[in-house]
């Protein structure tokens, strides 16, 4: 990858770099299917290691938890003092994941390679968010969704990669994905380099327009509502991506492979969602996206639980479309509440997204062991009625009509 000129701050949708935001957007996709690998891994660790749902519920609540605790402190302090280079040494930790995931033969060191995982993760989320922020040119939503779809494409490839090359050839060859970690690393340090050039063009440009500031209540009263919409949606998101391979075997008797394929369909359309998401909420404001999304995943989420094996496969990608397209709204709506701290803003919200599906994944791994799987996708099913939350979050665009 070659060096990205550094443009000088503006805000204007002309000054959108996409070649800053493609390549953390690329990055996010290597990252994101190296942590993918993890849960695709399950039903082979499950049986390899003898363990029950309760111990792959605590490898997830290992892996995010980690970044859930870590994320927003990184936020914080790279807020007041931004590293421009810090993101290759998220994309080493999780190389050394990898490895450890790769060699293990023991469950403790299952455990140890899935925190580090958690480590590079909490690394990359909050600095990656906040120059997908910079590069924007103030269309922040097309930004965001740019930059989460990497992601979301990232979960979806890796559950075929583990389909078609770690469960036939083994644990080992985990190993072999450390080399997307390297490339991660490279292109990570050329974007790194991009951000040390655009700060010292900040400096020299007069400060902008004082940004828009609300009342502290109101801006509380947002943020907790944002942070259950965030519980919401990603318990119900990771009950399917944790889970959703058990539930098809256990219900319909498919194969390993052909619930990868549908874990596939499933985190696919959530990453056209999440693309989908952004421009939208541009358009139209996120208050809007998030009242859609949400709460129009309900009916959908309601019929899935009754659903033969052709119409679990539609309704599955019809929620991921649909429920995926909240996340860059409600973390561009959280950074418009909270101006200064785009890196704090993005590592709670990142952060939260991933410490409430880690304490999600253990607490439902406990209930499908003593009720069982379909039990947890029934009762799952009505999360996405915390949308009608949304009736409490500003109008944004009024407010700022009001403010001119």
């Amino acid at each position: 990858m070659t060096d990205i000129a550094a443009p000088a701050p503006r805000t204007t949708a002309n000054a959108t770099v996409f070649g800053v935001l493609f390549a953390v957007s690329g990055c996010h996709l290597l990252n994101d299917m190296m942590q993918s690998l993890l849960a695709a891994l399950y039903p082979m660790l499950k049986a390899d290691y003898g363990l029950a749902f309760w111990q792959v519920g605590l490898l997830t609540f290992a892996f995010q938890v980690t970044a859930s605790l870590l994320q927003p402190v990184i936020g914080l302090y790279t807020d007041k003092r931004p590293i421009p280079y810090s993101l290759p040494f998220g994309s080493a930790s999780t190389l050394f994941g990898l490895l450890l995931l790769a060699t293990s033969s023991t469950y403790p060191l299952l455990v140890l390679g899935a925190s580090f995982i958690g480590i590079g993760s909490a690394i990359f989320h909050p600095e990656s968010s906040r120059i997908a922020r910079l590069a924007s040119g103030g269309r922040y939503g097309l930004a965001q969704s740019v930059f989460q779809v990497g992601g979301n494409f990232g979960t979806a490839i890796g559950p075929l990669l583990a389909a078609f090359i770690v469960v036939p050839r083994g644990q080992g060859s985990v190993a072999w994905f450390t080399v997307a970690a390297l490339l991660s690393m490279v292109i990570l340090y050329q974007v790194g380099a991009w951000y040390s050039r655009y700060r010292a063009n900040a400096a020299k440009r007069p400060a902008g327009a004082e940004p828009m500031r609300l009342p502290r209540n109101t801006v509380t009263v947002a943020l907790v509502v944002l942070a259950l919409l965030t519980f919401s949606k990603n318990i119900y998101m990771v009950s399917l991506s944790s889970y959703y391979t058990f539930y098809v075997i256990e219900k319909f008797g498919v194969s390993v492979q052909h619930s990868q394929v549908m874990l596939f369909i499933f985190l696919g359309a959530a990453a056209a969602g999440t693309i989908l998401g952004g421009p939208i909420g541009d358009r139209f404001g996120a208050r809007t996206v998030i009242w859609f999304s949400i709460l129009g995943s309900l009916p959908f989420t309601l019929m899935m639980p009754y659903a033969d094996l052709f119409w679990t496969q539609v309704l599955s990608a019809v929620i991921g479309l649909v429920l995926a397209s909240a996340f860059p709204a409600i973390v561009v709506f959280a950074q418009e509440l909270v101006p200064g701290r785009v890196g704090l803003i993005a590592g709670i919200f990142f952060g939260f997204a991933f410490g409430i599906a880690g304490i999600a994944a253990a607490v439902l791994g406990v209930v499908a062991d003593a009720k069982g799987i379909e039990f947890v996708y029934a009762v799952c099913s009505y999360l996405p009625l915390l949308g009608l939350l949304t009736v409490f979050l500003p109008n944004m665009r009024r407010l700022r009509g009001a403010a001119h």
